[in-house]
């Protein structure tokens, strides 16, 4: 009986990237990635590492070869439609780009709203998703008053309203000391193990140890994938890793009900 390869659920096939004449990102760079997988995108700046998410969300396009998404070619699609693929994907900024006057829960709130969600709705999944990003207790707190890792939790909060099944992560732990940086990669390990494919780009190589044995780990140097490991999966309970962070650094109860529903329409 004939086997047959799984498809991938992300493809780059012979891509490159072409800026202008002297700048190249990418160079004929092939990377087949599964359904579920975890997998850090390695380099230092300039590596390509952020080219290829920024492809698979379409703010940059292939000078040559084919990115699938989820049996789509990317490439046929087009302006008009690159809304509706962005909603298919979470994507996580390094800077945070949270709205410094709005308090943590009018922040995801804002984002649910300018994509369309009526104020019910909002209403209604706001305190959920901020519960599945521990950050029940500070729902108005300004974000000059969180923490970096506060920060990114809600940052991630905002990338979940679509619950994606793909979540692009571009240098989360750019600004976080080692014990937040890792409280990230544990929440993004939980999704993951909830069923999310999650890309992170990044040079942390310190995250990239502690994560070895339960991710994929692609390196990239001047634009090329120069390795690609693999190691055998291991168990890790990531509830329990999570809920110890928990203990130590956030009290986990539900976010209060938001009552003022007015307020989302700001």
């Amino acid at each position: 009986m004939e086997c047959t390869k799984p498809i991938p659920y992300i493809e780059f096939a012979n891509v490159s990237v072409h800026y202008n004449e002297e700048v190249t990102a990418l160079k004929n760079v092939s990377l087949s990635i599964g359904k579920g997988e975890f997998v850090f995108l390695l380099g230092s700046t300039g590596a390509g590492k952020s080219t290829l998410l920024k492809l698979l969300t379409r703010d940059v396009c292939e000078s040559s070869g084919k990115v699938i998404f989820d049996g789509q070619e990317l490439g046929s699609i087009s302006d008009y439609h690159v809304p509706a693929l962005r909603r298919k994907m979470g994507i996580v900024p390094q800077d945070f780009a949270l709205l410094a006057r709005k308090k943590v829960w009018e922040n995801v709130a804002y984002a649910m709203r300018a994509v369309g969600y009526t104020r019910k709705e909002a209403r209604n999944l706001v305190p959920e998703i901020l519960d599945h990003v521990k950050m029940g207790l500070r729902v108005d707190a300004f974000p000059h008053q969180l923490s970096g890792g506060e920060q990114q939790r809600v940052a991630i909060a905002r990338a979940l309203i679509h619950r994606p099944k793909l979540l692009l992560a571009d240098e989360p732990t750019g600004n976080l000391d080692q014990t937040h940086s890792m409280e990230i990669m544990y929440l993004l390990l939980q999704l993951n193990a909830e069923g999310a494919t999650i890309l992170v780009a990044t040079h942390d190589m310190m995250v990239v140890e502690q994560m070895r044995e339960v991710s994929r780990i692609v390196t990239l140097e001047g634009g090329k994938v120069v390795s690609d490991e693999r190691l055998a999966p291991k168990l890790l309970d990531t509830q329990l890793a999570f809920a110890e962070i928990d203990e130590e650094q956030v009290v986990n109860e539900p976010a209060r009900p938001i009552d003022t529903p007015e307020e989302l329409n700001a």
